[in-house]
């Protein structure tokens, strides 16, 4: 924790906040190579995972939690008809607090203009409805995290006089990561905040929106499957609809995107749940998907006009856009825009070439691994002189029962931690050279690490030497292992289109955050807004208790930019729904029973 810095409030005109710390006190991003956090949310999602598949907490959820069918949006919270709504949406946040606070203060300003590209300013409202779209906290869910990473800067964004929008929440991989306790303790319990109003009681929901618009909320647990008493809920759902109403789906992943670069073999029905639920629940009344899980914006639209968005820019990481097999889709949609653009994309890939600066636990981990590759040879080659060729070095490799197991294990680590998009081959291959660039990396450190410490300590001592070599191969170790993962990843990406995720999650960058601002106006048009912030800012000050947040960014980190809009407002019009082929009563909207935010009746 940083020294705190006492503030004399008198001698800042305006000021009314008691004395405050230099910095807020929340958490930096995941560093997802530090040995520790890889160890522990492999875990989580292990017996996660494992639990699962045995026990789907939907199930008990669905029948120990009653919810209504649909929260009422078309009244607003004095009873009175709504001619139109604000809604925001963000989705996979939680994550470093510079970039969710970041996000929480543009969500949470009641008016907000924005410039798009054209240079024309519109103005913005915040949302009566805020939807969290997936992955609320990172790395794995607990209730402290949550508390750290996502309500703490959310409240300390809310600004005074404001009436805390009502909060739904779409659970991620990650929320699941704890079996969704914490998620169901913190958004399905009717919690409140100062940041928010909680209502639904299960991991999934239904909005019934102004003018014949709907949003849903979808639970694909880990396994992208939507459970049999979800999917009934949804039918009933349907069954409120009218034939012209109009769909905003939410799911945590974009499924669309996956099945291209990410297909499963026999997981085909599980990959196709999302068209199941728009063309033999809904009627394909879907006119706008939304997801999270990949932390960037990206927008793909068909020739209807129907919009399937990706904006995972609520504060985790940024992740690339330069994907291959991801512009265009088979069933018509093409890509429109994305943030930040591919050539961004591929130029932030480079960074890696700096991986130990972003990442220098794993240089202490690959310190040790290179130790103990090469401390045993190291210490023949101390006992039989001062002077080897590599050849004798390498020979003495093989000769090492100890190096031969270790180098085995670096080799088949390296295949199975490479990515298994481009098939078997690809893993055995490129895993495969990567862990022998390793052992060559390591066999020429032990060389050299050898012959350096004769020059150090002598020749007559063996103890001496050897120890001089350990430190010598860890130092070595500490920056090549790192600076070849940098590289390993920086190929990987940027030529063959493979490991996006980790070559991203490594640079654990803030910036390029994105959030969706949506409204339906009195003509039943629905206007996206998507909204982006370029960079962040890292200097945050105390904000004034009448005007401001909890924290304002200080003028003094100039790099940080304002939000923005990422593209020009997209406007969905209301065409008209095709023909259902499930359920009926489709056109008995005006008997509906209609149900009110809070109300338990399903």
């Amino acid at each position: 924790m940083s020294e705190t810095l006492t503030v004399d409030v008198k001698a800042i005109p305006g000021r009314g906040r008691a004395p405050q710390p230099a910095a807020p006190p929340g958490r930096k991003m995941v560093c997802w190579f530090d040995p520790g956090v890889l160890a522990k949310a492999g875990v989580k999602s292990l017996l996660s995972a494992t639990i699962g598949k045995q026990a789907d907490r939907r199930l008990l959820d669905a029948v120990a939690s009653p919810q209504p069918y649909f929260f009422d949006f078309t009244l607003d919270d004095a009873g009175r008809p709504r001619d139109e709504l604000w809604l925001d949406y963000v989705a996979d946040l939680g994550d470093g607090w510079d970039s969710t606070y970041a996000v929480a203060l543009a969500v949470t300003k009641s008016e907000l203009s924005l410039k798009d590209p054209t240079g024309t300013t519109h103005v913005t409202q915040g949302g009566d409805v805020l939807v969290f779209g997936g992955d609320q906290v990172y790395p794995t869910a607990s209730v402290d995290e949550y508390q750290a990473r996502t309500v703490r800067p959310y409240e300390a964004a809310m600004f005074h006089g404001r009436q805390p929008p009502h909060l739904f929440a779409v659970p991620g991989n990650h929320d699941w990561y704890d079996g969704l306790v914490s998620f169901l303790r913190l958004f399905c319990q009717g919690r409140q905040s100062k940041a928010w109003r909680t209502h639904q009681r299960r991991s999934y929901f239904a909005l019934k929106l102004p003018r014949g618009w709907w949003l849903l909320g979808t639970d694909m647990q880990l396994e992208s499957d939507v459970d049999a008493a979800q999917v009934e809920f949804f039918e009933n759902v349907a069954k409120k609809m009218g034939d012209g109403d109009r769909v905003i789906l939410c799911n945590a992943e974009p499924a669309w995107i996956y099945q291209q670069v990410k297909p499963h073999a026999g997981r085909e029905f599980l990959d196709n749940n999302i068209t199941f639920l728009e063309e033999m629940v809904l009627g394909k009344k879907v006119s706008v998907f939304l997801a999270g899980d990949l932390h960037h914006y990206r927008r793909h639209e068909n020739e209807e006009g129907r919009q399937k968005i990706v904006a995972g820019g609520g504060g985790a990481f940024l992740h690339p856009t330069h994907l291959p097999r991801v512009d265009s889709r088979p069933d018509g949609y093409v890509l429109q825009e994305s943030f930040p653009t591919r050539e961004v994309s591929q130029r932030l890939t480079w960074r890696n070439l700096g991986f130990l600066g972003h990442n220098p636990w794993f240089g202490v981990f690959t310190g040790i691994l290179y130790a103990l590759l090469g401390w045993g040879l190291a210490a023949d080659l101390n006992g039989t002189g001062t002077s080897h060729s590599f050849i004798s070095v390498l020979s003495g490799a093989i000769e090492n029962t100890g190096s031969m197991l270790m180098a085995a294990l670096l080799v088949m680590g390296m295949m199975a931690f490479a990515d298994g998009r481009r098939g078997v081959w690809w893993k055995r291959v490129a895993g495969g050279l990567h862990g022998v660039a390793h052992l060559v990396a390591a066999l020429l450190l032990t060389w050299a690490a050898s012959a350096l410490s004769g020059v150090l300590v002598g020749g007559g001592d063996s103890l001496r030497r050897d120890v001089c070599s350990g430190l010598l191969l860890f130092a070595g170790g500490f920056v090549v292992g790192p600076t070849l993962m940098g590289v390993y990843l920086l190929i990987s990406l940027n030529v063959f289109g493979c490991h996006p995720n980790e070559a991203f999650s490594s640079l654990a960058i803030p910036d390029w955050k994105n959030f969706l601002r949506l409204k339906i106006d009195r003509e039943g048009r629905l206007t996206l807004y998507p909204v982006g912030i370029r960079r962040v800012p890292r200097a945050w000050m105390a904000g004034d208790t009448v005007r401001e947040p909890e924290w304002v960014a200080d003028p003094k980190d100039g790099g940080a930019t304002a939000p923005e809009l990422i593209e020009k407002p997209i406007v969905v019009g209301r065409t008209k729904a095709p023909p259902t082929r499930v359920g009926k009563g489709r056109t008995e909207q005006s008997r509906a029973r209609a149900f009110v935010p809070g109300d338990a009746t399903s």
